[in-house]
Formats: C-alpha cells, structure tokens, sequence
C-alpha cells in the first residue's frame, strides 16, 4: 500500500529522474534512499557519463547512502525508484538488506521506452544452458581452489557461518 509520504518521496525519486534529462550522459532514472523519515542519498544513472554499467541509479543512491551512514546494510532504510529496479539493482537492494522498495514506473514501462530490464528479468528465468550468455563453471581442481579461500574467510570469523544452502 502506498502512504501519502510514500508518495512524497516517490514524487522525489521522479524530480531527481526528471533532472537527469538536463545532463548530458544521464538516463532518465532516480533514487532516493530514505532513514527515519530522512533523505540519506539520491542517485541518478551515470551509466554512460561514468562508463560505467553497474551506475544505476539505484546503485549509486545506495553508495551515496553506504557512504553516509558508514554502513554497508541498510536494515532501517527504504528505496524510491522513478521505475521497477532492474535486477542488477533489485538484487543490490537485497544485498544491502533493503527491506522495501516503492516506485513508479513498471519494468514494462521501462521496456516500451527502449531498455533491457524486462528482458533480462526473463532471462534469469531460462536454464543455465539456454542463456544468451554462455556460464561456464571451472575444472573440480580450481572450484576447490576457490571454495577453499571462501572456507578460509569463514573459518576466520568470530561466528560460525550459517550456510545459505
């Protein structure tokens, strides 16, 4: 359900989408990241401006925040998107433990005006194998070589690791 502050900031997310038309290099994306009822961080996309293709606005509203509150997870926040975040930056919200995310525009929205978000929506749902993206896994030799790094991370640990199997 959409509150009438929820609104509000979503109103905000759509001015800061709305701005990154004057700049050149800029798609028509916004984020806000919201803490206790505050702004902590907005973000454009700067996909092109940055060169590079992880500078959503989602992301970079998220970096600004991680930035600004010394934190990587975000238990206590909420993210406004002037559209459905795509799945790299659905999944970044997850990362950073996002636990609500109010926007706009729907990915076929996004997908009517020329971008690839719905698409590759559909794609994570194909079989590995029938991917446009060829995924190959490494030799048993090097997948233990990698695991063993992982299992040296979590051996160092003050907790145990609880696996997310």
């Amino acid at each position: 359900m959409i509150s009438s502050r929820d609104r509000e900031y979503l109103d905000q997310a759509i001015i800061v989408s709305r701005r990154a038309l004057e700049d050149e290099g800029k798609t028509p994306f916004g984020a806000i990241v919201i803490v206790d009822d505050r702004v902590i961080s907005e973000g454009t996309s700067s996909v092109i401006e940055r060169c590079d293709p992880t500078a959503h606005a989602e992301v970079m509203a998220l970096r600004n925040a991680a930035q600004r509150l010394a934190r990587h997870l975000m238990p206590d926040a909420v993210m406004y998107s002037s559209s459905e975040p795509c799945p790299m930056c659905l999944s970044a919200c997850y990362w950073a433990r996002i636990p609500r995310i109010v926007f706009g525009a729907t990915s076929f929205d996004v997908a009517a005006n020329g971008f690839e978000d719905l698409q590759i929506y559909r794609e994570f749902t194909l079989p590995q194998r029938q991917r446009s993206m060829d995924e190959v896994a490494a030799a048993p030799d090097q997948r233990q070589e990698a695991a063993a790094v992982l299992a040296q991370w979590a051996a160092g640990l003050p907790e145990p690791v609880v696996p997310k199997l």
